[in-house]
């Protein structure tokens, strides 16, 4: 499995740690920025990574700024993402199972590096789950192609 991560400014020292951390545990990923404190505009990166992801070059997304909203909105808004925001392991794991969560948001200012890593581990170790969960998320897909989706 491939990961596409990327913060911005807030969320830099957090990609940092993870970065590490995924090294450690032999995870492949690809960094698409940002790379220092200057201040930079979360859309852009959150497009980067969603692309990466719509795309197949990478299986999975991870976006850090300040809250991770902002970067959930911006993701959500190509279609074939589904993009969540989760500062607790529960809520990761049953994002990817339920929801089939592509693309998963994590707020800098919210967590701290030990949940952060805790909250990753959840949701990578998830899948998504068939049955009900299934169609409840080809309605969401239903949904997108109504209002201009295109996958």
């Amino acid at each position: 499995m491939k990961l596409a991560i990327a913060s911005d400014h807030a969320g830099v020292e957090l990609k940092r740690l993870i970065l590490t951390e995924l090294d450690g545990e032999g995870h492949r990923w690809q960094d698409l920025g940002t790379w220092d404190s200057t201040p930079v505009d979360y859309p852009d990166l959150a497009l980067a990574v969603a692309e990466k992801v719509i795309s197949g070059e990478c299986d999975l997304g991870v976006l850090i700024c300040g809250t991770g909203a902002g970067m959930a909105i911006a993701a959500n808004k190509v279609p074939g993402v589904r993009a969540a925001v989760c500062h607790d392991t529960f809520t990761a794991r049953a994002a990817r199972e339920h929801n089939a969560v592509n693309v998963l948001a994590l707020g800098a200012r919210v967590v701290g590096p030990g949940l952060a890593m805790e909250v990753l581990r959840a949701w990578l170790a998830a899948a998504p789950a068939e049955g009900r969960h299934r169609r409840r998320v080809d309605k969401i897909t239903a949904i997108e192609r109504r209002y201009g989706g295109e996958r």
